[in-house]
C-alpha cells in the first residue's frame, strides 16, 4: 500500500527536473520516429485518415518531426530546471500529441506526451532557473550541428519509404534530394501518392527549423557574460589591501572576465566565471575569514538561481574547510603550489647545482636581468613588453584562469613586478635586446605570485630559470619575503609514485599522469618547480558530487584555455555594444526577480 501511495505521489519535487528532462528526451525520440517512419497502414485508427484533408497527413509528419527535434534540444534545459525550457516544452507536448494522432493515429504516443505534461504542470515551481550567459558564436555552432543532423535525418526520411519509391535512386541522388528538400525544392527522387508530399514537408521542416533556430540565436537579445565592473574592482582592491596576504591567488580575483558576489557585510567576496554551466570559483574567498560564509552563501544562491554546477578550483586547506562546512560540498586534493621563502633561498649546495650552472652559463653568454615594479617602467617600455608577451605566446588562446591575471602593464597594477632578460648583440630582434619576461602579481604586502612566463623562442634555453633566480635575489629590495611559483597538479602522486616501494595502483596512476604530460605539462611543471627547493602548499577542488567531476574538469580546461570551443563569428553576427555599463547575468537578487517577472 505504501508503495502504491509513493507511486501515486510521483517523484520528489527536487528530482522532477532531472526525471522530466529524461522523459522529454524519450518523447522527442518517439516524435521523431513517428514523423520519420511510414505510418501503419493496418492501424485500427486508419479510418480517421479517410476523412482528413489530403495535406494534413504530410503536415502532421513534419510537425511531429519538428516537435521531436525541439524536445531533444530542450531536454538538457529541463534537467537544469530552466524556466524558458519549461515554457517551450508545455507548448510543444500537445502539438506533438496532435501530430502523432493525425499522422500515425497512435493513441499510445498521445498518452505518453500528455502523461509527461502532467508532472511538468504539477512541478512548475521547480523550473525557475534563470538563463545562462550567452554569446553569438552559439548561433554558428547551432547552424553547423543542426545542418549535419538535418542531413543525416533527411537521408533516413528519404530512404525509409522504399515501398513507395519510384525506381532505385543512388546514394548521390538521395543526398541531392535531401539538400534540395532542406531548401524547399523538389529533388531527383520520386514517390507514389502522398509520400512525395510527406517527404517534402519533412525535409522542408528540418531546413526551416535549422534556419529559425540559428536566426533566433544570432539575433535574440544578448544576455552577456558577467564581467568585473570598475566599482567591483575597487571594492576587491580594498579587500586585498587588508586581507591580500592570506592567499597567493587573491590578486587573480581582479581578472576582468570574472564576476563577483559580496557578502551582505561587504567584507568578503567570491569571484567566478560560468563555463559550460559550471559556476567556477578559483582560490579562496577574498576578505575577512569571518565574513566568508556570507559570500559563499551568496555564491550558492546564484548557482541555484541559474541551476549552475558550483565548483571551486585551487582553494587552500583553510578555504576548503570553510567551503565544505558551509555548503556540504566535498573537497579533493588537486595538487600543490610551490612557495619559495626568500630568506632560505640560495644557489649554494648540491641540490641547486643544476640551476646554478645553468644561470652561470647564460650569464656568460651575455644576458643580463632587470627586476622592476610596473609603475617604474616607461610607457614605451611597457608597450614593448606587452607586444612581446603577446607575440611570444605559444598558442592562439590566452591560457590561464586560476593563476593568471590576463593582462600585463595595466596602470592599476603598479605594484606588480616585471623581470626581464636582455642580451646586447649586433643583431637585435623585433623587440630590441628583450629576450624573456616574467610577471609577478602582489601577494599581500610582502609576497609575490608568478603570473606569466614568456620568452623569445630564439633565446638560449634557461631563460625562465635565470629570471626566477633574478627575481628571488632582488626580492628583499622590494620587501618581498615569499614568492609563489607555478601550481603542480597531482604533485604528490608524481613524487610518491617514483619512490621505491610505491604500490602498483600508485605506479599506474603516475604512469597515466606522465602520459598526459605530453599535452598538459603535468610532470614538467612539477620538475621545474622542484628545482628551486620550494615548500609545497596543497590546493583543493571543491565539488558537489563525484558525478560532476568530469564536467568540472572539462569546464576548468576551457577556463584555463586548454580547450577552446569558441568559433569565429561572421562579421554580421557581431553587434556594436553601446558605451556604459550593461546588465549582466549575475545581477543582484532584486534584479533577478525583475527579469524573471
Amino acid at each position: 500500500m505504501n508503495r502504491v501511495r509513493h507511486l501515486l505521489r510521483g517523484p520528489r519535487p527536487e528530482a522532477a527536473p532531472l526525471l522530466v528532462g529524461r522523459a522529454c528526451a524519450l518523447v522527442g525520440v518517439l516524435d521523431i520516429a513517428a514523423g520519420v517512419f511510414p505510418r501503419f497502414r493496418h492501424s485500427r485508427m486508419h479510418a480517421i485518415a479517410e476523412v482528413l484533408p489530403g495535406a494534413l497527413g504530410p503536415f502532421a509528419a513534419a510537425l511531429s518531426l519538428s516537435t521531436g527535434v525541439l524536445l531533444l534540444l530542450l531536454a538538457h534545459g529541463l534537467k537544469r530546471g530552466k524556466r524558458r525550457a519549461w515554457r517551450a516544452a508545455v507548448a510543444l507536448l500537445p502539438a506533438g500529441a496532435v501530430a502523432q494522432f493525425t499522422y500515425r493515429h497512435s493513441i499510445v504516443g498521445v498518452l505518453i506526451s500528455l502523461a509527461l505534461l502532467a508532472p511538468l504542470l504539477r512541478h512548475r515551481d521547480q523550473f525557475d532557473a534563470l538563463p545562462d550567459p550567452r554569446s553569438r558564436w552559439r548561433a554558428l555552432a547551432n547552424f553547423v550541428l543542426m545542418s549535419a543532423g538535418s542531413l543525416l535525418l533527411g537521408l533516413l526520411i528519404v530512404s525509409v519509404h522504399t515501398e513507395r519509391m519510384v525506381g532505385d535512386p543512388s546514394l548521390a541522388d538521395r543526398i541531392t534530394h535531401v539538400l534540395y528538400g532542406l531548401f524547399g525544392f523538389e529533388g531527383p527522387v520520386d514517390y507514389q501518392g502522398n509520400t512525395s508530399w510527406t517527404v517534402a514537408f519533412s525535409l522542408g521542416a528540418l531546413g526551416l527549423l535549422t534556419a529559425v533556430t540559428t536566426i533566433y540565436l544570432a539575433f535574440r537579445p544578448e544576455h552577456p557574460a558577467a564581467h568585473l565592473t570598475g566599482e567591483d574592482e575597487a571594492k576587491l582592491r580594498a579587500l586585498l589591501e587588508r586581507h591580500g596576504g592570506r592567499d597567493s591567488l587573491g590578486h587573480f580575483a581582479l581578472r576582468r572576465d570574472k564576476a563577483v558576489v559580496f557578502s551582505p557585510s561587504g567584507k568578503a567576496a567570491v569571484t567566478y566565471r560560468v563555463v559550460s554551466g559550471v559556476m567556477l570559483a578559483s582560490g579562496d574567498p577574498i576578505g575577512d575569514v569571518e565574513a566568508w560564509p556570507g559570500a559563499i552563501e551568496r555564491f550558492m544562491d546564484e548557482a541555484r538561481a541559474h541551476s549552475w554546477t558550483p565548483a571551486v578550483m585551487g582553494c587552500s586547506e583553510t578555504g576548503g574547510e570553510v567551503w565544505t562546512r558551509e555548503t556540504g560540498l566535498d573537497a579533493l586534493e588537486l595538487g600543490d603550489e610551490a612557495v619559495v621563502d626568500v630568506a632560505d633561498f640560495s644557489l649554494a649546495g648540491r641540490a641547486m647545482r643544476n640551476v646554478r650552472q645553468m644561470v652561470k652559463r647564460i650569464e656568460r653568454a651575455g644576458y643580463e636581468t632587470r627586476v622592476r615594479r610596473v609603475r617604474d617602467l616607461s610607457d614605451a617600455e611597457l608597450e614593448r613588453i606587452r607586444r612581446a608577451a603577446d607575440d611570444w605566446r605559444g598558442t592562439d588562446t590566452e591560457r590561464g584562469f586560476s593563476m593568471a591575471l590576463g593582462r600585463v602593464g595595466d596602470p592599476a597594477d603598479g605594484d606588480c613586478l616585471i623581470a626581464t632578460a636582455h642580451k646586447q648583440d649586433d643583431h637585435p630582434g623585433a623587440y630590441g635586446d628583450l629576450k624573456a619576461i616574467l610577471h609577478f602579481v602582489p601577494w599581500g604586502t610582502d609576497g609575490a605570485s608568478l603570473d606569466l612566463m614568456r620568452r623569445d623562442r630564439s633565446a638560449d634555453p634557461g631563460m625562465n630559470e635565470l629570471l626566477i633566480v633574478a627575481a628571488l635575489q632582488a626580492a628583499p629590495r622590494f620587501g618581498i619575503a615569499r614568492v609563489s611559483l607555478n601550481f603542480a597538479m597531482f604533485r604528490s602522486a608524481l613524487a610518491r609514485g617514483e619512490k621505491i616501494g610505491a604500490g602498483p595502483v600508485l605506479r599506474v596512476w603516475r604512469g597515466l599522469l606522465v602520459f598526459l604530460s605530453r599535452w598538459f605539462q603535468i610532470e614538467s611543471l612539477y620538475k621545474f618547480n622542484a628545482k628551486f627547493q620550494p615548500r609545497w602548499e596543497p590546493r583543493f577542488v571543491v565539488y558537489r558530487a563525484s558525478g560532476d567531476l568530469p564536467r568540472i574538469g572539462f569546464a576548468a580546461m576551457q577556463a584555463e584555455g586548454f580547450v577552446n570551443l569558441a568559433l569565429p563569428l561572421p562579421r554580421f553576427l557581431h553587434r556594436r555594444r553601446p558605451a556604459g555599463r550593461r546588465p549582466c547575468a549575475h545581477g543582484t537578487t532584486t534584479e533577478r526577480s525583475v527579469r524573471a517577472a
